[in-house]
């Protein structure tokens, strides 16, 4: 198992980043590290206030700058923000400094992980408008998404079987 490289965890919201990235970091023996949780740490607000006080746009450049900082920190597992695998120097700052996992969903999975939950930023209003959002997060962020060295296809399961396919995703690619 790679141990000098940071394995970044992408994918949208309810994919599973942080459940599945704490485990993997314990079964690995990296530290785990939680990008949005950084973001709050930096701005001092939680996530959605974040993005109500300074909007959408003050939102991604600071999402950017703290992911630019933890890609050139020290080997960690990082769950990163749904959106913070979209801008370039980002993908190539990932490229350089880290193996890049994407955890790929259905949008019915991403709907049972997301449903009723209030705290994600970028999603506001009822559970019939999610859907929509999900598709349309689906849409606009795959294809930065399959940029990734490995996609690993999360479901409903015991995360621990996740965290086992993404073991055996990581050993592949480096055997390859």
């Amino acid at each position: 198992m790679e141990k000098n490289k940071i394995i970044l965890l992408v994918g949208l919201m309810g994919s599973g980043k942080t459940s599945v990235g704490k485990r993997l970091a314990k079964r690995i023996g990296l530290p785990f590290v939680d990008g949005d949780q950084e973001i709050e740490k930096a701005a001092g607000l939680p996530l959605v206030d974040v993005l109500k006080c300074f909007g959408k746009e003050e939102y991604r450049a600071g999402e950017e700058r703290v992911m630019k900082r933890l890609l050139k920190g020290e080997p960690c597992v990082l769950a990163s923000g749904g959106g913070s695998f979209i801008p370039e120097q980002i993908r190539q700052l990932a490229k350089e400094h880290a193996i890049t996992i994407w955890l790929k969903a259905d949008i019915d999975v991403l709907y049972h992980r997301t449903a009723g939950r209030r705290h994600r930023p970028f999603i506001e209003g009822n559970d019939e408008h999610l859907k929509n959002k999900l598709e349309e997060y689906i849409k606009e962020e795959y294809p930065y998404y399959s940029q990734a060295d490995i996609v690993v296809e999360t479901k409903e399961e015991v995360v621990d079987n996740t965290v086992d396919r993404v073991i055996r995703a990581i050993n592949d690619f480096l055997n390859k």
